[in-house]
């Protein structure tokens, strides 16, 4: 059972920023991703392959066609195809949580740099118990966010740091995992959406996983559209 809620940044999106629209058609129950092409990369025999890359044609297009910062939609992808939660989570539903969260790392004006990080820390409100419950900080979650007292959940996939500790994942290879690194916490959001077994190539086995991330039924449908709308996009 997941300790923690993600997601808080969908709240908070509510009152920092109107997001612009995204319109989906017809919503059928089942976002069924398009599989990424990628390359594959040149080792010798023996040596691992490291993470999969993306073909940059494919990243190119597809960015062009659904308004994704390459970046990011590249680091979904990755987390897709590397089968970083160990279930069918496609590139469209961690877009669709990354859009909902943050905007892929851009809320309120900031941009998202190649390395996968936002060039301003995207923080979610002080969890002070005034309109979300009261968390108090910890030596280590205050590291992430700067707050002495109230926990705060932090980065574009907006996890809180307790939550971060259990499911910290090294999306990009480099040695180190940071809720900040949109590459890290896509490939965490993965495998926080297959954590109990949901079968996410079902309608209900979907909207179970993403309700998980945040237990509010607005957010799975605001996932939901985001997602197939993605899916659209990209043909």
């Amino acid at each position: 059972m997941l300790v923690a809620v993600s997601g808080l940044g969908y709240l908070a999106s509510q009152t920092l920023m109107a997001r612009p629209p995204l319109v989906p058609g017809d919503l059928p129950a089942y976002v069924a991703a398009p599989v990424p092409a990628r390359t594959t990369p040149s080792v010798a025999p023996g040596q691992p392959l490291g993470r999969p890359r993306v073909d940059p044609n494919w990243l190119a297009r597809t960015a062009t066609r659904t308004g994704i910062p390459p970046t990011a939609l590249r680091a979904y992808a990755v987390a897709q195809l590397s089968d970083a939660g160990g279930c069918d989570v496609g590139w469209t539903t961690l877009a669709g949580v990354g859009w909902v969260e943050s905007q892929h790392g851009t809320l309120g004006g900031r941009t998202l740099r190649p390395g996968g990080r936002s060039s301003t820390p995207i923080l979610g409100p002080a969890l002070d118990g005034r309109r979300f419950a009261a968390i108090r900080s910890t030596p280590g979650s205050q590291a992430w966010h700067g707050d002495p007292r109230w926990e705060h959940a932090v980065g574009p996939m907006q996890f809180l740091p307790g939550t971060w500790a259990t499911w910290a994942t090294d999306g990009d290879g480099d040695g180190r995992t940071s809720p900040l690194d949109l590459d890290d916490a896509a490939a965490a959001t993965a495998r926080y959406l297959c954590a109990d077994g949901h079968d996410l190539t079902t309608g209900d086995g979907w909207a179970a996983a993403i309700f998980s991330y945040n237990h509010d039924q607005a957010y799975v449908d605001a996932v939901h559209a985001a997602a197939v709308t993605y899916a659209q996009r990209a043909g």
